[in-house]
């Protein structure tokens, strides 16, 4: 994957090598000094790109998805974790959702959605790629996606709860 910017050609692949190095030594407990004499960077970089992922410790907690084959097992894991709110549909319940409004219900209902996400700090949405995208782009906030695969998707996928709660209990350190 490359990017030309002006006259660069920019190696992507190796600019997410080197930010999981980064953040795999940081993990590890070396300090950003230590980590940026390592890679060959100054360490205001690693301070700026640790701020750029950060997410906040013990805030509020959203997770929203579709089409989901084990809905009801997510949503009991997420019970267990403390998520604050919680909108997974499988496929037909999806359908069954839109189908049961009217065309200013579902614009209605969509807009209450995006109202009630706003208001966590992390939003974890699980969907396709183009959602992901879309949902944070509305909501201007902390999203964190978990791909299922590519838009559009018209079947019930499996969702490991164990990936969920692992971002989940990250978050909550």
């Amino acid at each position: 994957m490359l990017t030309h910017i002006g006259d660069k050609i920019i190696n992507r692949q190796k600019l997410h090598q080197a930010i999981d190095e980064i953040l795999d030594l940081r993990s590890r407990g070396l300090s950003q000094q230590d980590v940026a004499k390592q890679i060959g960077v100054d360490r205001t970089l690693i301070s700026r790109l640790e701020t750029l992922g950060e997410v906040r410790k013990g805030g509020s907690v959203a997770i929203i998805g579709f089409p989901v084959k084990n809905h009801e097992e997510l949503k009991t894991m997420a019970q267990q974790e403390g998520v604050d709110y919680c909108f997974l549909l499988s496929e037909s319940e999806r359908w069954g959702y839109v189908e049961s409004k009217s065309g200013i219900e579902l614009l209605n209902t969509i807009m209450e959605i995006i109202s009630t996400l706003r208001k966590y700090d992390v939003v974890i949405i699980v969907g396709s790629n183009m959602r992901i995208k879309l949902i944070a782009t509305l909501l201007d906030k902390e999203v964190i996606g978990v791909e299922i695969g590519e838009s559009p998707i018209a079947e019930d996928k499996y969702v490991d709860p164990e990936s969920i709660r692992k971002i989940i209990k990250q978050m909550q350190v």
